[in-house]
């Protein structure tokens, strides 16, 4: 048995989940600070994807460093990248707590966080502080950006390239998360036509040709799915990410139901099918995301056609051991 489920997480379990995730970030936060010049690459095997190395295929997901407040951390962990975000235009509060619940024997979250993040103008600050600092990670850097709560979604365009305008000369690549659940009435974004709206004025933003990828629902049918990758390779997606949260809590006991967007083991199967198939019609890589707890897991994904994959919820439950763990098996397995 670990130290961390041995002795870390029944403490961070005492706690409210959202408090735990603070503190865990502040203990990140403060250790980036003294050790981010120090942090070696980490291992694995190298992978190109979108034009950006990668020195393994295994990342971390958007939701966890909201903020990049942890940024040189994470290749300590074992992360061959490191996706920060959700980020808005507009510093925003969220969602009303408790919006993140734990689920420990489905191995899951439900949150409705509601992209809560000090803006995109705060983070293009910190970013600056890390970069000049000399403690910028050692691992590609994602962006995800999301569309401020209080613009209509007529002017969801414009929102996401402020977002982008401030923050363009940061990221390795980008994401247009139009697939949260939590902000009313984002997932409308994944329509072709507003989704066209958005990628053609990030374009217009897209001096650096930065990568720019569409990170898209678990619940939206085959005809969906196809008709997404369809506009969005047409309007020069670079890439996709399957999946964000689902609302299908089929796996959550009614007692221990909330609303939100549940993540973690349940979604593991309902991710891979929609990697399956994105894979089969688009031309663009993809990056698995939805119940990664183990190489087995991953590996999954990348048989169905992703070329990198990300966790999230496996951390919460498994500890800080488990990227480099899943890494090295993947190396294994491969030699």
């Amino acid at each position: 048995m670990s130290i961390y489920s041995a002795i870390l997480r029944p403490f961070l379990f005492r706690l409210a989940p959202e408090t735990a995730h603070e503190m865990t970030m502040k203990m990140l936060a403060a250790f980036a600070q003294v050790a981010g010049r120090r942090i070696p690459a980490p291992g694995g095997q190298p992978v190109s994807c979108f034009g950006v190395k990668f020195p393994n295929v295994l990342g971390l997901a958007a939701g966890m460093d909201k903020n990049a407040t942890a940024l040189p951390a994470w290749p300590l962990l074992g992360f061959g990248f490191v996706e920060v975000g959700t980020v808005t235009a507009l510093a925003q509060p969220g969602n009303p707590r408790p919006r993140l619940f734990r689920l420990p024997r489905q191995r899951a979250l439900i949150n409705r966080m509601g992209f809560n993040n000090e803006g995109a103008e705060a983070m293009a600050a910190r970013l600056t502080r890390w970069r000049e600092s000399g403690r910028w990670p050692c691992i590609p850097v994602g962006i995800n950006l999301g569309k401020s709560k209080v613009t209509p979604l007529d002017n969801a365009a414009e929102d996401y390239a402020t977002s982008f305008r401030l923050l363009k000369n940061f990221g390795d690549y980008f994401v247009v998360n139009v697939s949260s659940p939590n902000t009313p009435g984002l997932r409308d974004l994944q329509a072709a036509d507003q989704l066209r709206g958005i990628l053609r004025a990030l374009k217009r933003e897209n001096d650096t040709g930065r990568p720019i990828l569409v990170k898209i629902a678990p619940d939206l049918a085959d005809e969906g799915i196809d008709d997404i990758v369809t506009s969005g390779e047409e309007e020069g997606a670079s890439g996709w990410i399957a999946t964000n949260t689902t609302l299908n809590h089929s796996a959550v006991p009614p007692a221990m139901d909330q609303q939100g967007g549940l993540s973690g083991r349940p979604l593991r199967e309902r991710a891979t099918e929609v990697v399956r198939r994105v894979a089969a019609i688009a031309s663009r890589p993809i990056i698995g995301a939805g119940g990664i707890s183990c190489a087995g897991c991953a590996r999954e994904k990348l048989q169905a056609g992703a070329s990198l994959v990300q966790l999230y919820t496996s951390l919460i439950y498994e500890g800080p051991g488990l990227p480099r763990r899943i890494v090295r098996e993947l190396r294994d397995e491969s030699a």
